[in-house]
């Protein structure tokens, strides 16, 4: 039986931009998808050098509206980020949209879910590697985690990883996270924190895969060649067995 927490929608999507198509894409967005000026959601902006001004990191737009309630679970957003430091600064988005010889990449779609907690424990029980704990964003009423990215061994990065949220957590959840990590990231720094964590990994050259690289393996070892549409419940249920004791010798 599927399980409440795994009953997830999309909450939002983050796009990464070259620089030349940044401020084009605001243009579209406002003038082809109707973007109004109320629709925009932030517009967080650094200056990288003094004396330079500001550059605008990202910027998050609303393409939709819900005609159900609640409407603030409903709303169909995009976050738009571009590589905004000085060509002399390293930035791991950029190499990311010039390592795939990209203009624009799709960075990570954001899956919500009604029990982080919960899904949170099922994933790292079968082997999901995260690159946050769960953060708490008091402003935006909502708690978050971000995931590894999706490659394989011999393959470089592919920048594409998931954010996992819930929307209005219980005062209850929200105690029983601040006594587990005692950390508490509010949104003016949720961006931030993220972004440093991304440009670390990429500079120290160890980016943290979705699972590791040895569970791959093991999977492959496992499926041994069949395709999709051959696999059956039996195969599945040896791939999670395989995840589960993967994870907890790992876990120990």
């Amino acid at each position: 039986m599927k399980q409440p927490y795994l009953n997830f929608q999309v909450d939002h999507m983050t796009l990464l931009l070259q620089p030349r198509l940044y401020s084009v894409a605001y243009a579209i967005f406002r003038v082809v998808f109707g973007v109004q000026a109320a629709d925009i959601l932030y517009d967080k902006r650094k200056e990288w050098e003094k004396g330079q001004g500001e550059k605008s990191m990202t910027y998050a737009l609303m393409i939709g509206k819900a005609d159900e309630t609640p409407r603030e679970l409903m709303n169909t957003i995009v976050a738009v980020v571009q590589p905004s430091e000085p060509l002399s600064r390293p930035s791991h988005v950029r190499e990311m949209l010039d390592g795939h010889q990209a203009a624009a990449h799709w960075q990570h779609i954001a899956l919500r879910t009604p029990d982080l907690i919960s899904f949170h424990e099922h994933a790292l029980s079968l082997g999901v590697n995260f690159v946050t704990p769960i953060l708490n964003d008091a402003e935006e009423d909502l708690i978050q985690v971000f995931s590894g990215e999706w490659f394989f061994p011999g393959m470089k990065a592919s920048g594409m990883f998931f954010e996992f949220l819930e929307r209005h957590p219980s005062q209850t959840k929200q105690q029983k996270l601040q006594e587990q990590n005692r950390q508490s990231w509010f949104r003016d720094r949720t961006f931030d924190g993220l972004y440093e964590e991304k440009e670390r990994e990429y500079q120290s050259g160890k980016v943290t895969p979705f699972i590791d690289f040895e569970l791959i393996e093991l999977i492959e070892k496992q499926i041994n060649g069949k395709s999709t549409f051959q696999l059956n419940a039996d195969d599945l249920k040896a791939c999670e067995d395989i995840m589960r004791n993967y994870a907890a010798k790992k876990n120990k």
